[in-house]
């Protein structure tokens, strides 16, 4: 039975008040003699920097730095790199500049009530191990190699999902396209070049204050000119960019990865334009700061046909009254009878969630790579025309997809001008996310510890 509180028995536990989470982070020792116990606190762990209301905590950044460092010797081994890869020490600034901004977006993801569910992250954990041809038990494996458990890889895949969810949400809102800026780039010689050739792309960054006066931007244009050079004779812009970029992808070495010439923003276009494979663009300067580029390869260009493939669906949604595994009953009983002979489209005219597409007997039309959540693109992906597929759950509820038809289909008018306005989108939010992660980092409360 509940005991009232006032006849509560003096030994009964008492709930002790949680402590904010940088006390929580220290432990707490106990110093005992033969008759007396004196509590002392003694730190087992420190803070490396306070984030509004969140802390990084040293062994954290220690963990990470050394996550970091592995991968970076693993890739350096793959590589087959001769040159020596920089100390541990050098990495520390970079990744707890990239701890501060998670910290910061992470928090806004919580404030905005973002979400990564189980199955998403699963799906990307597995996707990502089939990028790297390795089975996901051997992708487990690598993950143990750079000191993650399964759940520490989890943790971070979920983080960087909700990151980027973050970024998407808050750097697009930014963007605006006029329809006078797509017809501008379809008239432009660029515009008529959309099978413009692909770069893989090194980049480095060096942060510039809005506030730079003429002596500080000469200064920092030299500091710029002698890193050109000292990737040039070294050989090893990766590197040189892990230690000394403060762009977004400065511990991956700076690598943008393959890039459309038309989906980077003008100022690296134009100078990459003019260089030849191996080369390094001279420092290039921007809102964002100062910019070195290397050209690891080029490929591509000419003309090419785009591959459509005519998808039809039916969604059954879970909600308070019908839980998950009832809407996957609901929905494999309607598979059934399409089984059985009766018509797909008068299905899911009568029962599909999905309020845009049941009048239409579920009609999706034509579609192209990427216009649908991942999920659900792979399954349509390996469906055969007239194959429908098994059940399969994305974030909107239970699908059964069914491809209906596949096409190469040439350039069309609309097509063209999707590709312009994705393309120039693309291209402002290159230019944009550098210039928000540095405002969202000054607008934060950051205390860095020594």
């Amino acid at each position: 039975m509940a005991m009232n509180q006032d006849n509560a028995s003096p030994l009964a536990t008492r709930k002790i008040p949680a402590l904010p989470r940088a006390w929580r982070a220290l432990g707490l020792g106990l110093l005992c003699g033969a008759s007396t116990c004196w509590a002392e606190l003694v730190p087992l762990d420190g803070i490396a920097a306070i984030v509004n209301e969140d802390v990084v905590m040293k062994s954290e950044l220690i963990a990470h730095t050394d996550q970091y460092y592995q991968q970076i010797q693993r890739q350096a081994a793959q590589q087959q790199q001769r040159q020596q890869t920089p100390p541990k020490e050098a990495l520390v600034s970079q990744v707890l500049d990239k701890l501060i901004l998670d910290r910061i977006q992470l928090a806004m993801a919580e404030r905005a009530g973002i979400k990564v569910g189980d199955e998403e992250l699963n799906d990307a954990l597995q996707r990502s191990a089939e990028q790297q041809n390795l089975s996901f038990d051997e992708f487990v494996a690598m993950a143990h190699n750079d000191g993650l458990s399964l759940t520490q890889l989890r943790t971070q895949f979920r983080q960087d999902m909700l990151i980027g969810r973050v970024q998407q949400g808050m750097v697009k809102r930014r963007i605006e396209i006029s329809d006078q800026e797509v017809d501008n780039f379809l008239n432009s010689e660029e515009g008529q070049l959309m099978t413009s050739p692909d770069l893989n792309v090194g980049h480095l960054l060096l942060a510039l204050p809005t506030s730079a006066n003429p002596t500080e931007l000469d200064a920092i244009l030299q500091q710029a000119g002698k890193l050109r050079q000292q990737a040039i004779d070294s050989d090893d812009f990766r590197n040189v960019a892990i230690v000394h970029s403060r762009g977004p992808n400065a511990l991956k070495g700076g690598d943008l990865g393959w890039r459309k010439a038309i989906q980077l923003p003008p100022l690296f276009s134009e100078a990459l334009t003019k260089l030849e494979p191996g080369e390094i663009s001279p420092p290039l300067q921007s809102d964002a700061g100062i910019h070195l580029l290397k050209l690891y390869e080029r490929r591509g260009g000419g003309e090419q046909l785009i591959q459509q493939t005519e998808i039809r669906h039916i969604l059954v949604k879970p909600n308070e009254i019908l839980t998950k595994e009832d809407a996957l009953e609901k929905i494999s009983q309607l598979r059934a009878r399409i089984v059985a002979g009766e018509d797909f489209g008068d299905i899911a005219r009568e029962f599909s969630e999905d309020p845009g597409t049941a009048l239409k007997g579920g009609e999706l039309g034509w579609s192209t790579s990427g216009q649908f959540v991942p999920i659900f693109e792979s399954t349509a992906a390996g469906l055969d025309v007239d194959q429908m597929s098994e059940p399969v759950f994305s974030q909107f509820g239970w699908h059964i997809i069914q491809v209906t038809g596949r096409r190469s289909q040439d350039f069309s008018e609309t097509l063209i001008t999707n590709q312009a306005r994705n393309a120039l989108g693309q291209r402002k939010y290159a230019e944009e996310l550098p210039i928000w992660l540095q405002e969202i980092r000054s607008e934060a409360f950051v205390e860095i510890k020594q």
